[in-house]
């Protein structure tokens, strides 16, 4: 999905409004429709902040709805590519809940969203039983939505918060390796 999302969404694009384009993506219904509840925006301290929200209206990705209720945010995805993304409903909300515990361990989560999504795509690409990983450096910066240059002080906030062991960018490959800290 978050391959689906560097295509799809513009250069630039912040990672609080990835983050959020990621929730939405995996728990959309088959009529493209969805609802956040604000609980969740808060566990991604993303709150009430309305510009990821305008970000993806902007870039003509989704356009909110009047919520049913004040605890919700409601939109509909304007893009039915997404829906060809992922396999069905019931998947996709497992990988959404799955997705929002990756981004919002409480160490990692006070760091911001840009560590928040490195850390759902880290763990997204390593091996569950040793928390191995392996990936071109630069298609982790092209899906994460940043340059390649800011991949080492974020991967540096990971490790100093505890999330990984060890990272590091081989210089003839240019390949990413990394270990998680496994819980």
């Amino acid at each position: 999905m978050l391959s689906y999302l560097a295509a799809a969404l513009p250069d630039g694009t912040s990672p609080a409004t990835r983050l959020i384009a990621l929730q939405c993506a995996l728990r959309i219904s088959t009529s493209l429709r969805v609802s956040l509840p604000r609980g969740l925006l808060r566990s991604l301290r993303l709150g009430a902040d309305p510009r990821p929200w305008q970000e993806l209206e902007q870039a003509r990705w989704l356009r909110r709805t009047p919520e049913r209720a004040d605890d919700e945010v409601a939109a509909v995805l304007l893009d039915a590519v997404v829906l060809g993304q992922a396999p069905a409903r019931r998947d996709r909300r497992h990988a959404a809940d799955w997705a929002l515990r990756a981004s919002s361990p409480s160490r990692v989560g006070a760091l911001g969203p840009l560590p928040q999504l490195m850390s759902v795509y880290l763990t997204a690409h390593s091996r569950p039983e040793t928390g191995q990983g392996l990936i071109e450096a630069d298609r982790t910066a092209y899906e994460c939505g940043i340059q390649p240059a800011e991949l080492p002080p974020v991967l540096e906030q990971l490790a100093a918060a505890g999330l990984l062991n060890a990272w590091r960018i081989t210089a003839d490959t240019e390949d990413l390796r990394w270990i998680l800290q496994l819980l």
